[in-house]
């Protein structure tokens, strides 16, 4: 069942973000910085990727969505795109395994056709292996744009429904069609690497997020560095619309403008 959207109520609020969204940026600067090729950071930033899964899942989040391949990272250089569908690959096989023993559930989302049949049945297979596993949601987003995200959910909302009136197209009509609507919102976005950008990262979602931007690169980012990003998330008054008056007073009214 999709999730109700932050701009017509209000969601619940903990000291543990539900849902932590990344973008892991900094991977190709942290081996130029050390003499590496750019590749390095790359094969480093996987090891990152473990590592945090596994300090998200101890601390309590139950959704943590990780940009990996972003629609406009195709413009790469040809030999570091190639290295990077060879490390998704890699990831897929050996990671899968060790987050299905740990009850973790793998989603990954994107424009997935333009990968190669190999690295489709690989997404599908390791889907399915962890479809039933009740822990932490990860899902990987790749070869995904904000942007294509909303059209691509128009599109099939129209398709279901073609003969629907414009009054008709709401949030709640246009929600189960997003490729994260089997989760929250994300309470707390992280980008790492020093840039202050969205990036067209889960543009929809990201309405009422709390943002943290580190000059932290990517492979560099630890339980530590997540740590800090959770303490300045406690320090936020998430009032989405409220006053500081209602939000001390637990005040939780849905909104009452209609789409």
């Amino acid at each position: 069942m999709p999730h109700i959207s932050s701009t017509l109520a209000v969601p619940s609020a903990s000291d543990v973000p539900q849902h932590v969204a990344i973008i892991m940026d900094g991977n190709g600067r942290w081996a130029t910085h050390r003499h590496m090729p750019r590749v390095a950071g790359h094969g480093r930033g996987v090891e990152a990727v473990r590592n945090i899964v596994e300090a998200c899942a101890v601390r309590g989040v139950r959704y943590l969505t990780l940009f990996a391949f972003s629609s406009e990272n195709w413009r790469r250089p040809a030999d570091e795109v190639t290295f990077l569908m060879r490390l998704f690959a890699a990831a897929l096989r050996r990671e899968v395994v060790r987050m299905h023993a740990n009850g973790i559930r793998l989603r990954v989302v994107g424009e997935l056709t333009a990968f190669s049949p190999r690295i489709q049945r690989l997404i599908r297979d390791a889907e399915a292996k962890t479809q039933h596993n009740t822990g932490m949601t990860v899902t990987i987003a790749a070869n995904y744009g904000g942007r294509w995200d909303i059209l691509q959910a128009t599109r099939r909302m129209l398709a279901a429904s073609p003969a629907m009136a414009p009054a008709d197209i709401t949030e709640e009509a246009l929600t189960p069609f997003l490729q994260m609507s089997f989760a929250p919102e994300p309470d707390l976005f992280i980008r790492t690497g020093g840039e202050q950008r969205i990036s067209n990262f889960l543009l929809w979602q990201l309405a009422y997020t709390e943002l943290y931007f580190t000059d932290t690169y990517w492979p560099d980012f630890d339980a530590a560095a997540l740590d800090l990003a959770f303490a300045s998330y406690r320090q936020r008054e998430r009032r989405f619309g409220r006053t500081s008056a209602q939000v001390t007073n637990g005040t939780a009214v849905e909104s009452p403008v209609a789409n």
